[in-house]
C-alpha cells in the first residue's frame, strides 16, 4: 500500500508551492509535520530531518533527502502550471534495505483552477507494514487539509490586503 492523500486548494499555485517551501513555518500550520529542519533555502540533495506527530499524540523525527524541487513551471500549451517536491526516507531501516519510502508531492493548476495538491509515499521492503502506511496517509490527510487552510488564508489576504 502507498499512502496517499489529495486535496483541492483555492489559491494559486504558486502560493501553495510558497506554503510547501516554507518549512521554517511548518509548525503554524502544519498537524502532521510540526517542523522539517534542511538549509535554508531547501535544494535537491540537502538532508531535511521531518518532525513527524502522528494522529495517537506520539512523535518521531524521520530523516529523509531531498530528491526533487521543481518550482511553478507553467506548459505554454495548456497554459497548466505544475510543481513538485520529493524527499527519500534515510533512517535506519532503509540503510538497512527494510523499509524504503519517497514521498511526492505535487500541485497542478489549470487555467483559471483551483490548486490540486496529491500526495504518495512509494513504500518498498520487507517491512513496510511495519511503517504503518495507515497512520502514513492519515497523516498525509491532515497535511494535506492544513496546507489547504494555509494557502487559502494567504491567498485571501492577498485579494483583500484591507481586511
Amino acid at each position: 500500500m502507498n499512502p496517499s492523500a489529495e486535496i483541492d486548494i483555492d489559491a494559486p499555485l504558486e502560493v501553495v508551492w510558497g506554503v510547501m517551501t516554507d518549512t521554517a513555518r511548518y509548525g503554524e500550520w502544519n498537524p502532521f509535520v510540526e517542523r522539517a529542519d534542511t538549509a535554508d533555502p531547501a535544494q535537491v540533495g540537502n538532508p531535511i530531518v521531518l518532525h513527524v506527530a502522528w494522529a495517537n499524540g506520539k512523535k518521531t523525527r524521520s530523516p529523509e533527502r531531498i530528491t526533487a524541487l521543481e518550482g511553478p513551471t507553467t506548459d505554454p500549451a495548456s497554459g497548466t502550471t505544475t510543481a513538485l517536491m520529493s524527499y527519500a526516507y534515510e533512517g535506519l531501516p532503509s540503510k538497512l534495505g527494510l523499509v524504503r519510502g519517497v514521498r511526492h508531492q505535487r500541485l497542478t493548476q489549470r487555467p483559471g483552477g483551483p490548486t490540486s495538491y496529491a500526495t504518495v509515499e512509494e513504500f518498498s521492503g520487507p517491512l513496510v507494514k511495519l511503517a504503518g502506511p495507515g497512520r502514513v496517509a492519515d497523516g498525509f490527510r491532515r497535511h494535506a487539509e492544513g496546507l489547504k487552510k494555509r494557502a487559502e488564508s494567504l491567498a485571501g489576504q492577498a485579494v483583500n490586503p484591507a481586511e
